[in-house]
């Protein structure tokens, strides 16, 4: 058994003493979102500082909680706070919490970001379903030794973001008359924001939200054949020729104010979302 798997289990063995549930959903909260996990009936909470091998959250607005309970009738089981490749930790790290979730039972997974908006046609506070994305971080958490029990070598990501659950999603939303906007999530390694040259080149190589996160956690996601449903927020305007210095309190605002509106289509896709047996991913 390798070195991961084995972390993998005892990280579970020790969740197995506080919990019975074996969760089908998982979700992730990013930078402003955690007010989901108000809307959770929780049963149990434990701090990520109790279970074995997990990173702790460094940025102020993760909480670094995992939280069990109910969503809209449904077990779920979430993060509250995430990690990133610029607090430094690798990405085997980044993504450890993902593996844990799917032997806890995940076999779907959704996961929100705030991101900063590229496409002209977004302004801040729109709501963008990732339909693609494109991994600049310079790393790829699959690198070393495959262990072929948790995926294979090669994992394919031709379906990245699942197309029934963006399916699902947008009828939510539209049912709740909230606008949302598809596009392509880039990731890059941060901490710093881009400059303008980077933004235009980011732009003309097919991408409209640029963020530090999410990524990572749907490659493992994919590796171990879950289904995945990714938002972005779009907390800042980051267009080139109008560009303005970049508020990191005004963007937790933006994210705090459209918290909500996510909030709503998050709960509904639970509700609605057809459940995959373990181990199906039912993508399409």
């Amino acid at each position: 058994m390798t070195d991961l798997r084995n972390k993998i289990e005892e990280a579970v063995a020790f969740l197995r003493t506080r919990i019975a549930a074996q969760p089908p959903l998982g979700i992730i909260l990013g930078t402003g979102l955690g007010g989901l996990a108000k809307e959770i009936s929780a049963e149990v909470v434990v701090d990520y500082a109790e279970i074995p091998y997990f990173p702790l959250s460094t940025v102020e607005s993760h909480h670094g909680k995992l939280i069990f309970g109910t969503l809209a009738g449904k077990q779920v089981v979430a993060m509250q706070g995430r990690f990133h490749y610029y607090e430094g930790y690798t990405l085997q790290q980044v993504t450890f919490p993902v593996r844990v979730m799917k032997f806890l039972g995940v076999s779907t997974l959704l996961i929100s970001n705030a991101a900063g908006g590229m496409n002209p046609n977004f302004s801040r506070g729109s709501i963008m379903i990732i339909t693609d994305h494109i991994n600049l971080l310079g790393d790829n958490p699959l690198i070393g030794p495959n262990d072929d029990t948790l995926g294979p070598r090669f994992p394919d990501m031709s379906e990245p973001y699942s197309r029934r659950l963006i399916a699902v999603a947008e009828d939510v939303a539209l049912d709740l008359k909230i606008k949302t906007e598809r596009g392509v999530f880039v990731a890059v390694p941060g901490p710093n924001l881009e400059t303008r040259a980077e933004y235009r080149f980011l732009r003309m190589i097919g991408a409209d939200a640029v963020g530090m996160s999410t990524v990572p956690e749907n490659i493992v996601a994919n590796h171990m054949g879950m289904s995945v449903l990714g938002f972005s927020i779009i907390t800042d305007e980051c267009f080139p020729d109008t560009l303005k210095p970049a508020n990191v309190d005004e963007i937790i605002a933006v994210a705090n104010a459209t918290e909500p509106r996510l909030t709503a289509i998050m709960r509904g896709v639970v509700e609605r979302v057809r459940l995959e047996p373990d181990g199906q991913h039912g993508k399409g």
